[in-house]
């Protein structure tokens, strides 16, 4: 995975925006007329139904790029995003975009890859809905959302939303992964301990 720095130069010079917790920063089903470098904070991407029912897709982290793919194929949103602390969010529109690869455009590749990263997702996502139980949905939610480290803040109705689950379906299974020594959940907050064998559980090489 690149530096999340590599985004740098789509905030030089741009003023950024402040978002408090609970602020959207999008909105589904709009135009995307930019897309977003998020410099500081966590954001909540995800899906709502015409019934009102959402769905996560991750949560972003300082150095993320957020509402792109909507951003380069001009079709209305597909998520919406939220703050989830305060953020500090760099909006980046098509002019802007196209200085910055002149100036740079050793960020070309780098970007292609991001978006195929997000499309992965969104197809991880299909895939979880439609063929895989919920305790293998739940491990690769869990490594997901945690990226690179090895910690997250969430609650089990969030992984709930997140993976299609009840909140007590949730807490059986993240109890039988505490038993097994993969995770430690507390108030708030899950820490993974043995990413490996989560990893091996989410793509179906090992059983519960």
């Amino acid at each position: 995975m690149e530096n999340k720095q590599i985004w740098a130069p789509l905030a030089q010079g741009r003023p950024a925006r402040r978002y408090d917790p609970g602020q959207f920063i999008y909105l589904q089903n709009t135009a995307p007329e930019e897309f977003y470098y998020l410099e500081k904070g966590v954001a909540r991407s995800f899906i709502s139904s015409p019934e009102g029912a959402e769905r996560l897709l991750t949560l972003h982290h300082a150095g993320d790029l957020m509402g792109e793919a909507s951003f380069f194929d001009g079709c209305p949103r597909v998520s919406s995003a939220v703050a989830v602390t305060e953020c500090r969010v760099i909006s980046v529109d098509g002019p802007r975009l196209e200085r910055v690869f002149r100036e740079h455009p050793e960020l070309a590749y780098p970007m292609l890859r991001y978006l195929a990263r997000t499309v992965r997702l969104l197809s991880g996502h299909v895939d979880d809905i439609t063929f895989r139980p919920a305790d293998r949905r739940l491990a690769g939610a869990l490594l997901r959302q945690a990226g690179e480290g090895d910690s997250l803040r969430t609650t089990h109705e969030e992984l709930g939303s997140a993976v299609g689950a009840s909140r007590v379906t949730v807490s059986r299974i993240l109890s039988r992964f505490a038993a097994r020594g993969w995770i430690e959940t507390g108030y708030g907050v899950l820490r993974i301990l043995d990413r490996s064998a989560l990893e091996r559980f989410a793509d179906d090489r090992e059983k519960l």
